[in-house]
């Protein structure tokens, strides 16, 4: 009832597989809840965290304790009086990085109980010796004080500081006989909760061996699941094969289909022509007679053209000697007209000089 939560958190609890000493072994099936608690009457801290109706964890915190961070998730501290190694599980960095500076916290706080706890019997101790060395015997009060008067001049301080001490070495053993009360109530607390311990971890042993059979039966599920799949995956395949083929043909008969009605509308329209292949006839025969004669005209104007072709050579023979005959006669003419000059230019001469 003295107990009061400082700090909680949730996390996944695990502890060393106790035969290896190396695996974990998960204590919680989901995140629970992870406790700090204060023992104001005992002036003690634990870690507490239930799962149910089971105690997973129940580690009472001492100055030697270490909390180690592995990763950036996952932390772990050694309990040596459950004999176990406890490990926890963050969802985040942020919140293991709290969970350790809490720990570091309560560490400090549990050394500076026990430092206080060791003054006050130190002190105590220091007392009971004081008043051990500092109470005179009757012989030595006797020797050194000589007479009866000196005796009780002498006797009253010495009885009351007597009384003093005897009153605190009383004190002190009722607080040692509470201590030891506290102690033997803690350490039954202690043995109940490392039996527990062990009752969780023998049921611990059996869920996991109870979770490997689960594990491996649903392995074999699973297994004979994905050749299910595996096969249903491949009929699957063969039916969407058989799908396009289907389309393929659908799409080959639609094309055939529409060819066939282009071909039906082609003989519809051949039966329109057959129809008016007669007069076709007639005008072909109408149309040849004046193909021939427009051949026969055609090989006549090939006949003129021909003639025209060769009056055309001969009049361009006659026209090449005419241009040679013109050219002689621009020659003599070109002679005749040198020497007409030369005559006039003698007759200016000769006109000169007369």
């Amino acid at each position: 009832m003295g107990e009061q939560p400082i700090f909680t958190t949730r996390a996944h609890v695990f502890q060393i597989d106790p035969s290896t000493k190396k695996n974990w072994v998960p204590a919680s099936k989901q995140a629970v809840t992870v406790s700090y608690f204060y023992d104001v009457t005992r002036n003690s801290y634990r870690i507490i965290s239930v799962d149910g109706a089971k105690v997973i964890i129940n580690s009472t915190i001492t100055p030697n304790m270490t909390f180690t961070k592995t990763s950036q998730k996952f932390g772990q501290w050694a309990d040596s009086r459950a004999n176990t190694v406890f490990g926890l599980g963050f969802s985040s960095e942020q919140h293991l990085t709290k969970f350790a500076e809490k720990f570091q916290e309560v560490k400090e706080a549990a050394k500076l109980a026990r430092d206080k706890s060791q003054e006050k019997i130190e002190t105590s101790s220091n007392h009971s010796q004081e008043s051990g060395c500092e109470t005179p015997s009757p012989t030595q009060a006797s020797s050194v004080n000589g007479t009866d008067d000196e005796k009780a001049s002498h006797a009253g301080p010495a009885d009351t500081h007597l009384k003093s001490e005897n009153d605190k070495l009383k004190i002190a053993l009722t607080q040692s006989a509470a201590n030891v009360k506290k102690w033997e109530i803690e350490l039954q607390t202690l043995r109940e909760s490392n039996a527990r311990l062990s009752t969780a971890l023998q049921e611990s042993a059996a869920s996991v061996e109870q979770w490997k059979r689960q594990f491996s039966i649903c392995r074999d599920e699973n297994d004979r699941l994905r050749n299910k799949i595996d096969e249903l995956e491949e009929q699957c395949s063969e039916i969407n094969r058989e799908k396009e083929r289907n389309t393929q043909l659908k799409r080959r008969i639609e094309d055939l289909e529409s060819e066939l009605r282009e071909k039906e509308t082609e003989l519809k329209d051949l039966r329109k022509q057959s129809e008016i292949i007669p007069q076709l006839m007639s005008e072909c025969e109408y149309v040849s007679e004046k193909l021939e004669a427009a051949e026969r005209d055609n090989q006549n104007l090939e006949d003129k053209v021909r003639s025209l072709k060769t009056d055309i050579e001969e009049s361009k023979y006659r026209q090449r000697h005419l241009k040679v005959e013109l050219k002689s006669f621009l020659e003599v003419l070109d002679g005749k007209i040198d020497d007409l000059h030369d005559f006039r230019r003698g007759l200016s001469k000769l006109g000169a000089d007369s």
